[in-house]
């Protein structure tokens, strides 16, 4: 018999909701990616990305949105590998 704690996952707020809905589709709406943030969230691009990451390891949004998740952590697992081998003095071909 196990005793393992059952994994608690907390529900997604409105919130987050919106910004995964918004992530999805940010690109067909007509003004700017910042200025829709700002509009929309009343947040800045550095918190709204801070906010983004952090929601990228949430198993809520996993389940809300699971090919974003997957993609953008994807696109983020890139870019830290061309971060650590440009400070290495490496080049990463795709």
């Amino acid at each position: 018999m196990s005793n393992a704690m059952p994994l608690q996952v907390r529900e997604l707020s409105a919130r987050d909701a919106a910004i995964l809905d918004f992530e999805k589709s940010w690109w067909t709406s007509p003004g700017n990616k910042e200025d829709e943030i700002r509009e929309r969230f009343d947040l800045s691009s550095p918190r709204y990305y801070q906010i983004l990451n952090q929601l990228l390891d949430e198993p809520a949004a996993l389940a809300y949105s699971p090919l974003l998740v997957k993609r953008l952590r994807r696109q983020r697992e890139q870019r830290q590998r061309e971060r650590s081998a440009r400070r290495l003095g490496m080049h990463i071909t795709v």
